[in-house]
């Protein structure tokens, strides 16, 4: 209170000031300090006061408003609230007035033990400062008495400070006179010991001098002295540079001195280079010596080693020192240097080269990546050094030629692979059939042959990952980013050699000879079913994973899925096609021979089935298990219920019934023949040479048609006597009732064999027909 006493009058002092003007402006000094509350806390005006923004802070019946005034608010809750709410009221406000109480309390309880707590603060910063000052107070008398001293003792020396910087001075004069005294001895003792850098250090240090008192006789003769000396060191340290024994840092230590002794040095860095070229040459005739016939080739890795510590170690000492010697020369040392190391850098990739082309014939690249690694990192430093030479580009090219030529070799192998599989395939079919012991069935051959495709892919897949393996220096090279996994890897060695598959696959198709040449059926049958499955999913299976493990960045054209999809089962279509074309010749062999053999006009009445029908029959149905080996049955039309049990007659239509009337006239024939072309226009067309789709019935019914289409023509070429009219009936009812249940349309079957008995007929001069049940009867019994 004596504090705001004090500041009041003084705030509001000045002329003509009063007192009651001090008391109208403390409410406005209040609402001062309630604003810049409000602004501490953040709160509105509305907020601050106790009430909405939008409330009155003039009324006078706010009892948190500044103008509120206690009787208006008595008289205000006396006019409008019963006596229940005034009870009410009063009970809140007591209630609230206990709560400011109790707030009161703790507050001044709190603000009491601060205000304990800084008076005690307060009484130890007084000890703490009496006692420094006191401490100041000692420090400052001691340091006046510290200058004091230092002032008179400054004064005492003066004098001899003086004296001893002279005689100082006069010191370091005598010892350089003395030293430039002893510098012939001193270089002398120099070249003898071999010491030859302390000695051009002398010479280098007492140079300037002796040039500078040049005129003064006893520094000419110190100099000349020098001269004498300086040369035969030079000489000396000529012919250690010449005789080469040392190793590169020693003579380029000799070629530094040499220049600090003033030689000229564009004829020491010719020596220089002359000199590196023999060392390095003593290196590659040592490479090429470990490639030569007699001793065996060391490995690859070991090879790449010792050119790069050797070879590639000395090249990068020579150049480091050539820059360093001669970095005066200019454009035309740089020059020097960049043509000295790409003559010799050809050398040596030459020999690397021809190391790592012995290395083509092996199938893992593990040992050859490892060594073309550590080839092209130690080609870095130099290449570095080098970047006119180009040595770092010359060793990505090699690197890059090296991956594609075992690229190459991979796809070569996988070719060699599929042929092998091929191979092992034909010994499985030609190897005889021990009694008892059955032999691998196609299934389990396609599967083996799958399988193994399939594992060399992936074997070669993983060999060639390598390449672009993170650890290798030079998989982050944009040709092994982008080109090598595109073009090298995917169509390169993936889709060339699916394509190459194809085109073997398609070469057994173009066979000569008769019966198919040297290619079995079931190898035909086995090889369209490995490329239908190609062209269902391992195309994609491979190219997925090809695409997973390579990560190709390159945007140029790859062959699309698709494409080689449609390649191989355009290839699997032309192989079934071949095969039923293979497997139909055999059996129209074996009909064409039975029919031409056989004297048709003479033979006896036929009592039983001849032995080669019931082997088409047997073929057809060894046929029927081997395709259902590998193919689906597929789709037949609804069968007839009396399929087995039809008998052919050469009546077996009203038209032939017509034609072979009992009241046949020697002009019948030429009515027969009419009546016959007339049928054909009629009849439907049978394409025996159809598109074969890629399922079982598909398969039986184009063999079917080719072996009963050449049936019927070979009967065309022959006349019959009525004997053998009838045996070609019973012939072509054993067929029906067996062939019928291979096509997928058993009319197909029913008209062929119509054909070939009206044929018969039509060459038969005496057509008499066997009875339909003497023809089942000898069909039952065969």
């Amino acid at each position: 209170m004596a504090a705001a006493a004090a500041v009041g009058p003084g705030l509001g002092s000045g002329p003509g000031d009063s007192p009651e003007g001090s008391e109208a402006d403390a409410p406005e000094r209040r609402r001062k300090a309630h604003g810049m509350l409000k602004l501490y806390y953040g709160l509105s005006e509305g907020e601050a006061t106790g009430h909405s923004a939008g409330s009155d802070p003039l009324d006078p019946t706010d009892l948190n408003g500044a103008h509120f005034d206690p009787e208006v608010y008595l008289d205000k809750l006396r006019r409008e609230c019963p006596l229940a709410q005034l009870m009410d009221s009063e009970t809140d406000m007591v209630r609230q007035i206990r709560a400011l109480d109790s707030d009161m309390q703790t507050l001044v309880y709190e603000n009491y033990n601060k205000f304990i707590s800084a008076t005690d603060t307060i009484r130890k910063m007084k000890n703490d400062f009496r006692k420094m000052e006191d401490e100041m107070d000692r420090l400052a008398t001691n340091m006046a008495v510290i200058t004091n001293f230092s002032a008179r003792i400054s004064a005492t020396l003066q004098d001899r400070h003086e004296r001893i910087t002279k005689l100082a001075g006069v010191h370091a004069l005598l010892r350089k006179l003395q030293f430039l005294f002893e510098l012939p001895s001193r270089l002398t003792k120099c070249v003898e010991l071999g010491a030859y850098g302390q000695a051009v250090r002398y010479q280098g240090r007492a140079r300037a001098v002796l040039q500078q008192y040049q005129h003064l006789p006893s520094f000419r003769a110190i100099q000349d002295d020098c001269q004498v000396i300086t040369a035969r060191l030079a000489q000396q340290l000529r012919q250690r540079f010449r005789e080469g024994c040392s190793g590169a840092p020693e003579q380029a230590e000799c070629v530094e001195l040499l220049l600090a002794l003033g030689e000229p040095a564009e004829e020491l860095c010719e020596e220089f280079l002359a000199h590196a070229r023999g060392r390095l040459e003593e290196e590659l005739s040592s490479l090429e010596t470990e490639l030569g016939p007699s001793p065996p080739a060391p490995d690859v890795l070991e090879f790449t080693d010792r050119g790069g510590n050797g070879f590639v170690g000395g090249l990068c000492q020579v150049a480091a020192a050539y820059q360093e010697l001669f970095a005066a020369q200019g454009p035309a040392g740089a020059e020097k240097l960049a043509a000295f190391a790409q003559e010799l850098g050809g050398r040596y990739f030459a020999l690397v080269e021809r190391r790592l082309a012995q290395e083509q014939g092996g199938s893992d690249n593990s040992l050859l990546v490892r060594a073309l690694d550590r080839f092209h990192r130690r080609l870095r430093a130099p290449g570095a050094l080098l970047a006119a030479a180009g040595l770092s580009e010359s060793a990505t090219e090699i690197v890059e030629r090296v991956a594609r030529e075992r690229l190459s070799h991979h796809l070569q192998g996988l070719k060699a692979a599929f042929l092998s599989c091929l191979t092992d395939v034909r010994q499985a079919l030609a190897a005889p059939r021990l009694a008892g012991k059955e032999g691998p069935s196609l299934a389990e051959l396609l599967a083996n042959v799958a399988s193994s495709i399939l594992s060399h892919i992936k074997a070669s897949l993983a060999s060639v990952h390598l390449f672009t393996a993170k650890e290798v220096s030079f998989s982050n090279k944009p040709y092994f980013r982008g080109e090598f996994c595109s073009q090298g890897v995917r169509e390169g060695l993936i889709v060339g050699f699916i394509r190459s598959m194809c085109q073997t696959a398609q070469g057994f198709c173009d066979s000569p000879g008769e019966k198919g040449g040297a290619t079995p059926p079931a190898l035909l049958l086995l090889l369209s079913r490995l490329c239908l499955d190609y062209e269902t999913a391992t195309i994609s299976y491979i190219l997925t994973l090809t695409d997973e493990q390579f990560l190709v960045q390159d945007q140029s054209p790859v062959t699309p899925v698709s494409t080689l999809c449609a390649e191989a089962r355009e290839t699997a279509r032309r192989l079934l096609t071949h095969y039923v074309k293979v497997q139909g010749l055999v059996i129209s062999q074996m009909l064409r021979k039975s029919v031409e053999t056989r004297d048709w006009l003479s033979t006896l009445e036929p009592r039983n089935v001849r032995a080669v029908m019931k082997r088409v029959v047997e073929d057809t149905t060894a046929i029927d298990v081997q395709v259902g080996l590998l193919y689906e049955e597929g789709v037949r039309k609804a069968q007839s219920s009396d399929s087995s049990k039809r008998t052919f007659s050469v009546y077996s239509s009203s038209r032939q019934q017509g034609r072979y009337a009992p009241s046949y006239t020697p002009s019948a024939p030429m009515d027969t023949n009419l009546l016959s072309n007339i049928q054909k226009l009629f009849s439907e067309r049978i394409d025996v040479f159809s598109p074969v789709e890629f399922n079982k019935v598909s398969v039986l019914t184009g063999i079917i048609k080719i072996s009963l289409k050449t049936l019927l023509e070979c009967v065309r070429l022959r006349t019959f006597g009525r004997f053998g009219l009838q045996q070609v009936q019973v012939d072509c009812h054993f067929l029906q009732l067996y062939l019928w249940r291979f096509v997928a349309d058993e009319e197909l079957v029913h008209l062929l064999l119509d054909e070939v008995v009206a044929s018969a007929a039509l060459r038969c001069p005496d057509p008499v027909p066997m009875e339909p049940s003497v023809v089942e009867v000898i069909c039952e019994r065969g």
